[in-house]
């Protein structure tokens, strides 16, 4: 008898499995709509408690949806050697205009992929302008 052997998950599968069961990303109502390696897209719907006053979303919000994106862009691309870990290094993001009780998108890229760096950009977009524009660098491993 041959024994196979265990196939190792790809990045794309490992951070799709783990937006499907973190208790942050269902908490803010995030979804992941497209994957390819160094590209995601995820959406938050417009939820009232998501609001800082009015119906404008709170830039707090819009940051978690950057940083949990690039994130997730990091990771699609992932080659599977190496320790399952990673964690931001560093997030900025600049607010353009608000964001109001509209769903929110974001579009993750990876810029460049180093050794264990990923450098990041993310555009957030809502009722199809764009809101925020984030650089993002996440370390794997």
């Amino acid at each position: 008898m041959t024994q196979s052997a265990e196939r190792t998950p790809t990045g794309a599968e490992i951070i799709t499995e783990f937006l499907k069961h973190s208790p942050f990303v269902a908490h803010l109502g995030m979804r992941l709509d497209h994957i390819e390696p160094d590209r995601v897209e995820l959406s938050m719907p417009f939820r009232q408690e998501l609001v800082t006053i009015g119906e404008v979303v709170h830039g707090g919000a819009i940051s978690s949806l950057v940083d949990t994106a690039a994130m997730a862009a990091a990771w699609s691309g992932f080659d599977g050697t190496g320790a399952l870990r990673g964690t931001t290094v560093g997030l900025s993001v600049d607010f353009l205009a608000a964001a109001e009780a509209s769903e929110m998108r974001a579009e993750a890229t990876v810029l460049r992929r180093g050794k264990s760096l990923c450098f990041c950009e993310v555009d957030v977009t809502a009722a199809d302008r764009l809101v925020a524009k984030g650089l993002v660098t996440y370390k794997l491993g």
